[in-house]
């Protein structure tokens, strides 16, 4: 008898979840009003260099992103003057569970179920709106690395890591990842070769019809990278030269077609 309460209790639990979780994907993908997207700035190794970046920030800092999904949302018809509202909140102490780049597919779902934990107790602000996109950005001095670590936005959950090089030339390049993986918690896929980084075409590419192909001006953002030649690439400087392209706007229900 106890046993059948178990797991009675358990599948209500876990209909529980699927239930939330759908509703975070309809919400989310509905565009009815502004997405409130958190920004949690870490210290990623701890150095001098990544702290005055972080004490540097406003929100004004991610303006560009905000504008980014206000011109392609217009560019599909959501009339939204915001999609996504964007607000800066206080710098964390604790750093998010790392993904070990050879986990396999228990592993990747252990550490999304220890994500979303963490995020669920670190990220409440009091006297703060609570954020419906957590995004905790973690900060590296580019002295200490050459790359930063692999960038991560989960959908279940409504929780990205990004890494982020702390120095004002690559804030460009950071806003496009923060972007990019704010587009994987509402249900964009990655458009790029996984083991090259090369953009896939013709999702991957800007202008897929373009002649001559290549170079490719703009880049998608789920490519992340803009085609020079077939077998050059990279990432431009900013949001101003990214799009998003038809497959991701039907994605993220911009577009039914």
């Amino acid at each position: 008898m106890w046993k059948t309460i178990r797991i009675g209790l358990l599948l209500l639990l876990l209909g529980a979840v699927a239930v939330h979780e759908w509703l975070d994907r309809v919400q989310t993908q509905s565009w009815r009003e502004p997405l409130w997207v958190g920004i949690y700035p870490l210290n990623a190794d701890g150095t001098a260099t990544a702290q005055q970046y972080i004490d540097a920030l406003s929100v004004k800092d991610f303006a560009p992103i905000e504008s980014f999904f206000a011109r392609e949302a217009h560019r599909y018809g959501v009339t939204l003057d915001e999609p996504v509202h964007i607000e800066l909140y206080p710098q964390g102490e604790a750093l998010p569970p790392a993904l070990d780049p050879g986990s396999g597919p228990i592993g990747v779902a252990w550490w999304s179920l220890k994500l979303r934990w963490f995020a669920w107790r670190v990220a409440e602000v009091p006297g703060r709106v609570p954020a419906r996109i957590r995004l905790f950005v973690l900060y590296h001095d580019p002295a200490t690395l050459s790359t930063v670590p692999d960038s991560h936005g989960l959908q279940k959950g409504l929780v990205g890591v990004v890494h982020a090089f702390a120095v004002a030339g690559m804030a460009g390049a950071n806003d496009i990842v923060i972007a990019h993986e704010l587009l994987h918690t509402v249900g964009a896929s990655d458009k790029y070769d996984l083991a090259t980084g090369a953009p896939l075409y013709p999702a991957g590419y800007a202008e897929p019809d373009r002649k001559p192909r290549y170079p490719q001006a703009e880049a998608e953002i789920m490519a992340g990278r803009r085609a020079l030649s077939a077998q050059q690439f990279d990432m431009p400087p900013g949001l101003a030269s990214v799009v998003v392209g038809p497959g991701t706007a039907r994605e993220i229900r911009w577009t039914r077609r």
